[in-house]
């Protein structure tokens, strides 16, 4: 499966093999845990993150693992957004800390 990503005025294509996202299901399901308690995003606080906006949470988490060089992090955050979002072709992250600004683009 592939992910492309879109920050600024650069993209780049994440490969995930379906292996991987088998092999780290127990790290997706812990993630969506740790969000069941609410997330801060951006300057809101969001009790309760739906889908979409756990995405968002994802391709933040992935925009930090790619300044970080963070290769494992950055297969994981991938990995999450499309196990939970199989359609998501790619992911326009917002880089002014804008997390709910970042668009998900599916198949049309």
């Amino acid at each position: 499966m592939q992910l492309t990503l879109y920050i600024d005025d650069k993209s780049q294509t994440v490969e995930i093999s379906k292996p991987i996202l088998t092999e780290a299901d127990d790290f997706f399901k812990m993630m969506d845990r740790d969000m069941d308690r609410g997330w801060q995003m951006s300057r809101e606080w969001v009790e309760y993150p739906n889908l979409i906006q756990r995405c968002q949470i994802a391709a933040d988490k992935l925009l930090s693992a790619i300044h970080a060089e963070n290769e494992t992090l950055m297969m994981l955050m991938a990995g999450y957004i499309l196990s939970r979002l199989p359609d998501v072709t790619g992911v326009k992250i917002n880089t002014e800390g804008e997390i709910m600004e970042t668009e998900l683009i599916t198949k049309s």
